[in-house]
């Protein structure tokens, strides 16, 4: 077992805190709330779509989010699943995530890489992320 992840095992507070966050993730996105989904980044956070739109920082992740998010059209639900969790420092956490949109049509995954972050005050935020689209075949 590495040793980074020992004080951060499965039902940890900071683990907890982190699926939380992904939950979160989930919950705002299937509300179409931007805000909420907003308020889980951190001011400095770097966003890459999963079609490889750049966004730096809060602001230009708010301008992307509050025009597509609201918009967005699906026909299903979507599920956020934490699958790893790899403490890089004690207040920083690499958490890969499975992705899943449900629809009639079928389900198709993405596969996003939240790099977070703890703030003074015990939460944790979204900083680095990459939502990367898996294509089948």
């Amino acid at each position: 077992m590495n040793t980074q992840d020992v004080p951060h095992e499965s039902g940890t507070p900071d683990r907890r805190a982190i699926e939380r966050v992904v939950a979160d993730v989930e919950r705002t996105q299937r509300a179409k709330d931007a805000e909420g989904f907003l308020a889980l980044f951190h001011p400095d956070a770097l966003w890459t779509t999963a079609h490889g739109k750049v966004l730096l920082g809060l602001d230009a992740i708010a301008e992307f989010t509050r025009a597509v998010l609201p918009a967005a059209v699906w026909d299903g639900d979507v599920t956020y699943e934490v699958a790893h969790v790899r403490f890089l420092r004690p207040d920083v956490a690499a958490v890969k995530v499975r992705q899943v949109y449900h629809s009639a049509e079928g389900d198709t995954e993405g596969a996003p890489l939240y790099v977070m972050t703890r703030q003074e005050d015990g939460r944790w935020l979204l900083h680095a992320c990459q939502n990367t689209e898996v294509r089948t075949g």
